[in-house]
């Protein structure tokens, strides 16, 4: 398959490498815990142009082990007085995700998220998400790959952290299964502080290695710069954290986009696809005027009688174009005039003796 071809379609949107750029607000546990943050926060994101919004879903009391569930948590970024008890109150209910889910239908924008669990995914089957996440620390997860890849929905993998060899791993569990597959070059910092960390030319190689999958961005950088050199390079998908203040209370508030900064990032995406082009060099009407003002053509340098046989002292470039083309130079000189030439006057083919 080569690169034109390779696509996929997230809940009904085509994306692959001849189209436009998916744009996904991360929500993640944003919304503090209430659905009523949630759902003003999906109607800011649909407001942005972004695509879809993402949640996470945990099984917190089977995913953490007893100790850390127990342990006391105390950061100002705190919602509980145990990391159990903190994750637990950023936690919606079955019920509360369908309403999720049934207000983004309405919304029209795309509701997933990320299942943290073999319990989640079910959990996220139950409310029939469209498409499901996985994040960077279950990228060495083979056995939550091939449960997840089991529903037939497609993935979206995050690599953040991982190596080649762990890209290549994920790749080989799912596939077989699952081919619907979205691979994210993704840096596993909040946020990314060192550019050079971003390594945004791991999507070419995501591209030429792995050429059955649509390669897109998870971007933890605190901006919208990078994000545009990763479609640049061949990323369709792009996901962005998101929030209403980021002042708020939470690690990822500070890093994520607030609506004026995600509505700039779906705009230049949307602008970048236009300009990118198809590769096809030509002349634009809109460059017609400014460069026939710009431009040069060929004309005497000074009054020329008919039978003269022009030299280059002869001959002069100036502007306005339009006329003998300055390439055409080295074909006039030596040639006799055919009629008299005044100062400045465009030297044409016509105006010379044939060779």
């Amino acid at each position: 398959m080569n690169f034109l071809n390779r696509h996929i379609y997230l809940d009904g949107v085509r994306i692959g490498d001849s189209e436009r750029c998916y744009v996904i607000a991360e929500i993640g546990h944003n919304h503090q815990g209430s659905l009523d943050t949630a759902k003003e926060m999906i109607l800011s994101a649909k407001q942005c142009g972004a695509d879809a919004v993402k949640f996470q879903k945990r099984n917190n009391k089977t995913l953490f082990t007893k100790i850390l569930y127990e342990s006391p948590y105390t950061s100002e970024n705190s919602y509980g007085p145990t990391y159990g008890a903190h994750r637990e109150a950023l936690e919606f209910s079955i019920d509360q995700y369908k309403e999720l889910a049934s207000f983004c239908n309405e919304q029209k924008i795309s509701f997933f998220a990320t299942a943290f669990d073999f319990e989640s995914a079910d959990f996220l089957e139950e409310v029939n998400i469209p498409f499901y996440k996985i994040a960077s620390a279950d990228l060495q997860n083979t056995p939550l790959l091939r449960y997840v890849a089991k529903f037939g929905k497609p993935i979206i993998l995050s690599t953040g952290g991982g190596t080649i060899d762990d890209v290549q791993r994920a790749y080989d569990a799912i596939m077989p299964i699952n081919t619907q597959l979205v691979i994210l070059q993704c840096t596993a910092s909040y946020p990314v502080e060192k550019y050079e960390e971003m390594d945004l030319r791991v999507i070419q190689t995501y591209l030429s290695r792995f050429p059955d999958a649509v390669v897109g961005l998870s971007d933890h950088e605190n901006g919208i710069g990078m994000a545009l050199v990763a479609f640049a390079l061949g990323a369709r998908v792009v996901e962005k954290h998101f929030t209403l203040n980021r002042a708020w209370r939470g690690t990822d508030h500070a890093f994520s986009l607030a609506p004026t900064g995600m509505q700039k990032l779906v705009r230049d995406l949307k602008r970048a696809g236009l300009a990118l082009g198809d590769g096809m060099k030509r002349r634009h009407p809109s460059e017609e005027k400014p460069l026939l003002k710009m431009s040069k053509q060929i004309v005497a340098a000074r009054d020329l009688p008919a039978g003269h046989v022009l030299t280059e002292a002869d001959l002069a470039l100036k502007s306005p174009g339009g006329g003998t083309p300055p390439y055409e130079m080295d074909n006039l000189v030596g040639r006799r005039t055919l009629v008299a030439l005044q100062e400045d006057q465009g030297v044409s083919l016509d105006a010379v003796e044939p060779k």
